[in-house]
């Protein structure tokens, strides 16, 4: 068996071979640290550590990088406007310092709460390679691939002829005005910056030094810079979300091959956006919702993941509240099949089992087709802890956990029980407020109930 995976650069799947045998390296675009991200953002995340599973559970030594973005990303893709950071600092009446911190913790703690692992994950910031993102740009201007104009240093895309190969980008069909603004003293309208100077102005919180003026880094080359010094020229997989493949990646390529002169990554995979049904979700006008929001209304982190590892990462999910709620119910119930089966001992093929998890894992991480499966087994009570075991090794929805309730909530269950019994369900939904104001939701089915933590 051998892990299959999309390919966006070649637009097909493809049986993975890494650059080192049984060892893979890996990329993935991480946070602008400015503002709380929303479960649209965390789902590219989930797919990371998804990805990352799936090669550890089929043996493989994992090298894994995640950048922090703290300065340098422009509000505007066309290089215009104001640092995302350094806005946020100004609105918050902080430091750019500050902001960042603050907002790298949540982060942290909403990859803690989803139970993606971090503890063999580098975290590189901007900030800390500013002089390898200065090298790399001296080292492509002079190689006549990029120039100085007054507002900075930018790549001249002419001089790479097989930009846009990712994802087929046609700059030609781009609609003028929306990912660029014509700037006469750029050499094509559709160059970005690799420096940006600081204003005359104005004074900037991050600033630094550089042959050619005093200013930051473009938020394109952080990511070749930091990718190049922690995982080298070229490495096995990039990944990040679809909105990176037209301008972001694509410059990423650009300025990396022609940095190195070798290929940045052997496999690019990006993951599909998570929306409201009706609209989009947005920070820009507010209307989205964080992993802080979920719990207080009383759905758990691990409830979302489990929601998201019902899509495939390449298909777009648009979905209500209630979709994710009732993604928590069917969590819940499968924790508390898994409980009472494995109050008795079953007997189980465990070598076929695991081959068939590894069949659906290693095909373009099917974790759908994965979920379908861990659920025929429970139907069926084929079943032990190993099993179990294994298949969460990859799901990470903490399976094997249980919580434990309380007597005198259990006993309130007992008497809501005999009230459904009796058809009292005026004494049954009294009852179900009681075990709720404690803490606690009730799950009913057809002839039991099922008592689990807000």
């Amino acid at each position: 068996m051998s892990i299959k995976l999309y390919n966006t650069l070649s637009k097909g799947i493809e049986e993975i071979k890494t650059i080192r045998e049984n060892e893979v390296s890996m990329y993935h675009c991480g946070p602008t640290v400015y503002d709380y991200l929303h479960i649209g953002n965390m789902r590219t995340y989930l797919f990371s550590d998804i990805l990352r599973r799936t090669f550890e559970f089929s043996g493989y030594k994992v090298n894994q990088v995640i950048n922090i973005t703290d300065v340098g990303h422009i509000v505007d893709d066309a290089d215009e406007g104001e640092d995302k950071i350094e806005k946020s600092a100004i609105k918050n009446n902080k430091t750019a310092k500050e902001i960042a911190n603050f907002f790298i913790d949540v982060f942290f703690n909403d990859l803690k709460k989803l139970n993606i692992e971090t503890k063999k994950t580098q975290f590189p910031r901007a900030t800390d390679n500013i002089q390898e993102q200065i090298k790399m740009i001296q080292k492509l201007e002079s190689e006549g691939h990029a120039y100085k104009i007054s507002d900075g240093v930018y790549f001249d895309i002419s001089t790479f002829p097989e930009y846009g190969k990712l994802g087929n980008i046609d700059l030609k069909g781009l609609q003028a005005g929306h990912r660029v603004v014509l700037n006469e003293e750029k050499r094509t309208p559709y160059d970005f910056a690799l420096w940006k100077f600081s204003q005359a102005d104005e004074k900037r919180q991050q600033e630094w030094d550089s042959p050619w003026g005093v200013g930051f880094p473009g938020w394109h080359i952080e990511c070749s810079a930091m990718a190049q010094k922690y995982l080298g020229n070229t490495f096995d997989i990039h990944t990040g979300g679809i909105d990176h493949i037209p301008s972001h990646h694509n410059n990423e390529i650009a300025q990396s091959e022609c940095a190195n002169h070798v290929p940045l990554a052997n496999i690019w995979m990006h993951g599909a956006f998570l929306n409201w049904k009706d609209r989009k979700m947005s920070k820009s006008d507010g209307s989205f919702i964080t992993i802080s929001d979920l719990e207080k209304n009383n759905v758990s982190p691990l409830s979302y993941r489990y929601f998201i590892l019902q899509t495939r990462y390449r298909q777009p999910i648009f979905f209500e509240f209630s979709d994710i709620q009732a993604s928590q119910t069917a969590y819940y119930r499968l924790k508390n099949r898994i409980k009472d089966i494995l109050k008795n001992n079953q007997d189980v093929n465990e070598e076929n089992i695991e081959n068939k998890i590894t069949e659906i894992i290693e095909n373009d991480l099917d974790t759908p087709n994965l979920l379908a499966y861990l659920w025929e087994l429970v139907n069926t009570e084929i079943i032990n802890k190993e099993i179990i075991q294994k298949f969460d090794s990859i799901l990470g929805l903490k399976l094997l956990e249980q919580d434990i309730i309380p007597e005198g909530v259990l006993k309130l269950k007992e008497e809501r029980d005999l009230a459904r019994t009796e058809k009292n369900f005026t004494k049954s939904d009294e009852l179900r407020n009681k075990i709720q104001d404690l803490g606690y939701d009730v799950l009913d089915n057809a002839d039991m109930s099922e008592i689990v933590k807000k």
